[in-house]
């Protein structure tokens, strides 16, 4: 079975992309998505918050936390904006 891709990218690739910032996720990318694409992107987002969320905490090194918290940021953003399309397309994700 050949593993679903974005932009010629794996899902895993393009996560992890969404967290460094390195692309955005919005309505008009979703467009063009099929239902098992939902899912597996959502699969691959909640990895990699998981993943982020068990790194160690940086205490003392400011840029780090800041670091962290944007990646989570992102990743929740990303998160909301594919459930909520989900929703509209009545596509289940879990």
């Amino acid at each position: 079975m050949s593993e679903s891709q974005i932009r010629g990218r794996s899902v895993a690739a393009v996560a992890k992309d969404i967290a460094g910032g390195y692309m955005a996720l919005n309505p008009l990318v979703l467009k063009r998505f099929e239902k098992e694409m939902y899912k597996a992107l959502h699969q691959q987002l909640r990895k990699v918050q998981t993943e982020v969320r068990s790194e160690s905490f940086p205490t003392h090194d400011m840029t780090g936390i800041r670091k962290r918290n944007t990646r989570l940021q992102r990743l929740h953003t990303a998160l909301t904006i594919l459930e909520h399309a989900a929703k509209e397309k009545r596509i289940p994700l879990l």
